[in-house]
């Protein structure tokens, strides 16, 4: 498989019109431009001292997005070796610090992690039912005011 390289622009934050590179592979989507604005503008746009867990991170946009606005960290989750490569370059030509990768599936990170965030971005394959599976484990993971955004189909 030839592996192609797309981009898309954080819009907004410290890094606001960089580019984030992500490999062309089967069910990697990343969440489109103006579903980020409406995202962040429902979040207050600052995320100044939050802490955030992108599971399923894919292009690894919306946590990068995050530490762009301010978020104090983000713990990002992807299993395709492909994709967590490519997260890890976004990374290093960031120089984002403050992003935690972790190569391994979403759902044993929720079950042997106990760390709490005040934000949970989730975004899993269109191609299952996540929602059982997630749910009940991601309460477990929130601050008390805590937000999760789950994109399905």
């Amino acid at each position: 498989m030839k592996i192609l390289r797309n981009q898309v622009k954080i819009i907004g934050g410290q890094w606001k019109r960089k580019n984030v590179s992500f490999v062309d592979t089967p069910g990697l989507r990343p969440t489109p431009i103006r579903v980020r604005e409406t995202l962040f503008n429902w979040l207050d746009q600052d995320l100044t001292g939050k802490v955030c867990l992108d599971l399923f991170s894919g292009s690894g946009v919306i946590g990068f997005e995050s530490l762009s606005r301010g978020a104090s960290s983000v713990v990002m989750i992807e299993k395709s070796p492909q994709v967590f490569k490519m997260i890890q370059e976004n990374k290093k030509l960031l120089q984002a610090e403050k992003a935690q990768l972790h190569f391994m599936d979403a759902l044993v990170f929720l079950q042997k992690n106990n760390a709490k965030f005040d934000i949970i971005f989730c975004d899993p394959p269109f191609n299952e039912s996540w929602e059982d599976k997630l749910f009940p484990q991601l309460a477990n993971h929130l601050t008390k005011d805590g937000l999760i955004y789950f994109e399905s189909e």
